[in-house]
């Protein structure tokens, strides 16, 4: 089946080259091509470039008309929880009044409170749930996405958890990856016992998840309050046992040692990083570990923002993703997080869609079959309504500038 989409204004984001990852300057570069076509065969990157170089003797299938519209990779979201039931707006109340997220955490609210729902829903609630997410989010342009676990907080509810993910990913046209992120917070009843449930997540919740193949990567909420850098070590390194690849949630709440934590374990990512110094940088520029940060929980929670153009600067990639969830970020559209990068990060379009494209793929292994324009990539892309430049996606915010989405070479249905 071979695709042709037309008369295309700008096509962004394309790589002759492929890149695993932008880093520090670069980030501030994107190519483009006027005019352009794209050629899609099946659900790959067959060709692209300009019209006038369009060879007129493919024998084509289906031909696309983008008039004049521009064509962008889809965003590849790379943090999120969209697995959950029910909504926690008396918490944004709350927040409101001047609570904090760790007030509220301490009176059973947060994480305790999904947690509770989660155990008493059934598996196709949640299923359906999640897959009005996930509708959503394709509309707004993601074509991939990470959904972790972490809202069962016992080993039943967290392999229901992954069970919907594994039902989602079967069925959704949309990528999606799985984090197994048995230690988001201490239940109640090892609040005083910590070490105890540790011994839950590395000696049953963790060989029962890879005996299942029920996720990819293993993930930790190290900071305060919550789990602490020796914690956060055994059961990274448990996962590693069982072959899942180390994430990590650090520096939310205060500068946790959960860098340094994920640096040793050769994390995927590293993920908020509101809090972050010179020490944190320098070992983050000798890793692979990619530093993701969360505007949409910044913003909604009324943080500290991660000092990004200090970042940058120092030559370290960034990627940037929605954190989807009902307690600290409930939105999973990505357009708002390249517009928050660029209004509260002070990151130009450029950065920002490297950070929500090429970089996210990166922290989700993605990187070489997702986040730009190239041959061989998997063909998920959108189509904008009529824009004048890649600058007004991130000026013109709150709004939704896709038009039409293809995923693995088909458009989906708006």
């Amino acid at each position: 089946m071979i695709t042709l989409i037309k008369n295309i204004k700008e096509l962004v984001q394309v790589e002759e080259n492929p890149k695993v990852k932008v880093c520090g300057e670069d980030m501030g570069q994107i190519q483009t091509i006027l005019d352009a076509f794209l050629l899609i065969e099946d659900d790959r990157i067959k060709d692209f470039g300009k019209m006038s170089l369009l060879d007129n003797n493919i024998k084509i299938d289906l031909e696309v008309d983008a008039k004049n519209s521009m064509v962008f990779p889809s965003f590849c979201d790379s943090h999120t929880h969209l697995v959950y039931s029910g909504s926690r707006e008396i918490e944004y109340i709350d927040k409101i009044k001047g609570l904090s997220y760790e007030e509220i955490a301490k009176r059973g609210g947060g994480i305790l409170n999904s947690a509770k729902k989660i155990q008493e829903a059934s598996e196709e609630s949640l299923y359906e749930d999640a897959q009005k997410r996930l509708d959503e989010i394709i509309k707004m342009g993601t074509g991939a996405v990470e959904i972790k676990s972490g809202y069962g907080l016992n080993t039943q509810s967290e392999l229901k958890m992954l069970r919907v993910i594994k039902r989602l990913k079967e069925n959704s046209p949309l990528t999606i990856k799985a984090n197994f992120l048995g230690a988001h917070a201490l239940p109640l009843e090892y609040r005083d016992k910590p070490d105890a449930f540790v011994d839950i997540v590395v000696n049953e919740m963790i060989p029962m998840v890879a005996k299942e193949s029920l996720a990819e990567f293993i993930d930790v909420f190290c900071d305060k309050g919550f789990f602490t850098t020796k914690q956060t070590d055994r059961i990274l390194k448990q996962g590693i046992k069982y072959g899942l690849r180390p994430k990590i949630h650090a520096n939310e709440m205060d500068l946790s040692g959960g860098v340094q934590i994920a640096v040793e374990n050769d994390a995927l990512s590293c993920d908020h990083l509101e809090f972050i110094g010179k020490d944190e940088i320098e070992c983050l520029l000798s890793s692979n570990t990619m530093p993701t940060i969360l505007p949409g929980a910044a913003f909604f929670l009324n943080m500290r923002l991660s000092p990004a153009r200090e970042m940058i600067a120092s030559g370290l990639p960034i990627a940037m993703a929605s954190d989807f969830n009902p307690g600290s970020s409930p939105s999973g559209n990505m357009q708002m997080i390249v517009s928050f990068a660029c209004i509260n990060y002070k990151m130009t379009p450029q950065e920002a869609f490297n950070a929500t494209t090429i970089n996210s793929a990166y922290a989700m292994n993605l990187s070489k079959t997702h986040g730009s324009i190239a041959k061989g990539k998997i063909a998920n892309f959108y189509i904008t309504k009529p824009i004048p430049n890649m600058e007004y996606m991130p000026y013109y915010y709150g709004t939704n500038k896709v038009d039409r989405v293809f995923l693995n070479g088909k458009e989906y249905s708006m």
